[in-house]
């Protein structure tokens, strides 16, 4: 168990800020699974060679993570006065978000359900 009152542990941990560069894609019209493909090629690359391979990547979930990826390198620059020859791809993660439930009839009256998935994809990129 931790010590000390439970407002002093949330107050601690709330202190700890990530201040690595970041960028947030929240409700992306695709599934986890297809982003998936997209972030597990670019984890760990420098963002010359990530930018590289998202923008020749035929996958619709690339042109997404394109211009997130390009967020994630101005709030570098812009907000942290990083280098853009130093930032690499440290984390890259897609999270599951809502459903849409569409219906779709079928024969002798029966209907099967349609769902379009939604996904939170996040970049954290940092120094090298």
């Amino acid at each position: 168990m931790a010590k000390g009152h439970r407002s002093q542990i949330k107050r601690e941990r709330n202190a700890k800020k990530d201040t690595r560069p970041s960028a947030k894609l929240s409700y992306a019209r695709v599934s986890v699974q297809k982003a998936c493909f997209v972030l597990d090629a670019i984890r760990g690359k420098d963002v010359q060679t990530a930018l590289g391979i998202v923008t020749y990547n035929p996958r619709y979930a690339s042109t997404l993570i394109k211009k997130l990826l390009e967020s994630a390198i101005a709030n570098a620059e812009n907000n942290n006065g990083m280098s853009r020859e130093n930032l690499y791809v440290e984390e890259c993660y897609a999270n599951k978000g809502p459903t849409m439930k569409r219906i779709r009839p079928r024969a002798q009256g029966r209907a099967y359900r349609i769902e379009k998935r939604m996904s939170h994809i996040t970049v954290v990129l940092n120094e090298r």
